[in-house]
């Protein structure tokens, strides 16, 4: 099991460590102080790489996606994210702002998401989804088809997201149908639920 700190508590030991560590130098010199700053540049460089991304994803997975939103405003430099995370972090926003409603800004972050390496064709097949819903929402369905036609050539292991691209086939050739489009919404909350944890193994984030 993955060894985890809160956030807080993150912070926390930063301030601690670093910043008393530094101080004590002054007091005392560098001493054995240099090992309380190692310690606390340690943990400041883990929360420039993971950020918060573990936290919002266990917020979600319990659908609490206010919480989500909180966790994830605590990561203040997303651009220094380890690629992997910082590919998690826009999904995990643009779901959110999807699910606010906010479909520009979901779009935003999905497209960032998109621009970066993500763990595997699954995480890549649910973004492309989730902006395909979006333009079936918007009745783009040219927009729609195109993003369709590039979740195909994907190899897709999760039996939600093959169940998910079933929906948009139909929601497609039924054009107009808000009924269908609606469910795919739902079904999309799940996969973000599945993007943050899930059983199947995934980079480190914390």
């Amino acid at each position: 099991m993955m060894f985890k700190i809160n956030i807080y508590l993150k912070f926390a030991l930063i301030a601690i460590f670093l910043l008393g560590g530094i101080a004590l130098s002054f007091v005392y010199g560098i001493g054995y102080t240099w090992i309380l700053i190692l310690i606390g540049l340690i943990f400041l460089a883990s929360y420039f790489l993971f950020g918060t991304i573990q936290s919002a994803a266990e917020r979600i997975q319990v659908t609490d996606f206010v919480g989500a939103e909180k966790m994830l405003n605590l990561t203040y430099f997303p651009q220094l994210l380890y690629v992997t995370n910082r590919s998690i972090y826009y999904i995990l926003k643009g779901s959110i702002m999807a699910q606010s409603k906010d479909t520009k800004s979901a779009e935003e972050y999905f497209q960032k998401a998109l621009t970066l390496k993500l763990p595997s064709d699954n995480e890549k097949a649910m973004v492309l989804l989730q902006m395909c819903n979006i333009q079936m929402m918007k009745s783009n369905w040219a927009g729609a088809q195109n993003y369709f036609m590039q979740v195909k050539k994907l190899s897709i292991s999760e039996k939600l997201i093959k169940d998910q691209i079933d929906q948009v086939e139909k929601a497609i050739s039924s054009r107009g149908n808000l009924n269908v489009a609606r469910s795919m919404g739902k079904q999309g909350m799940q996969m973000m639920r599945m993007s943050g944890g899930g059983k199947r193994r995934r980079p480190p984030m914390r």
